[in-house]
């Protein structure tokens, strides 16, 4: 048991999960995991280096992100990709690998939480659980009690 589930089951939250081929992309997502329902997530980490700010940016698989909309969102200048080397020293995760369950290791609290509202909305989310090789599937009720758990404030806003 790795550290999110174990995480899950120490709050009694519900989940189901999902062990497919290592997957990287959305696209390799979709043809991979198509057992997974609900809502499929693409999560960006990404990194304003003029204010040294950190940003998980989550938002439907399927959807671009505007970018000209999110600086605004977020008052930022310029939002770069992070490199590797700050997503595993912020969040202790390799590439493709990044989700919600990341934040599970911001051990200084330095990132802040995006989230679409589509997937805030959504009855059904889904996640890799800080690996790529599975995806934890969460009902909405369940979603929301993570991030209470989390204790991470949280902006929602329409990407």
């Amino acid at each position: 048991m790795n550290k999110v589930e174990f995480f899950l089951k120490e709050n009694k939250i519900s989940y189901l999960l999902h062990m497919h081929k290592a997957v990287y992309t959305t696209t390799e997502a979709e043809k991979f995991c198509k057992s997974v329902q609900g809502m499929h997530c693409k999560n960006l980490f990404l990194y304003e280096k003029s204010s040294n700010r950190y940003f998980l940016v989550i938002l439907p698989a399927f959807k671009n992100v505007d970018f000209k909309k999110l600086f605004s969102e977020l008052c930022c200048k310029r939002l770069q990709f992070a490199s590797s080397a700050l997503l595993e020293g912020k969040l202790n995760l390799q590439a493709g690998s990044v989700s919600l369950f990341g934040l599970l290791n911001d051990e200084n609290d330095e990132v802040e939480l995006i989230i679409d509202e589509d997937v805030y909305n959504s009855d059904v989310v889904s996640f890799h659980p800080n690996i790529n090789t599975a995806t934890i599937e969460l009902e909405k009720n369940m979603f929301y009690q993570v991030l209470g758990l989390l204790k991470k404030n949280h902006k929602i806003i329409k990407l």
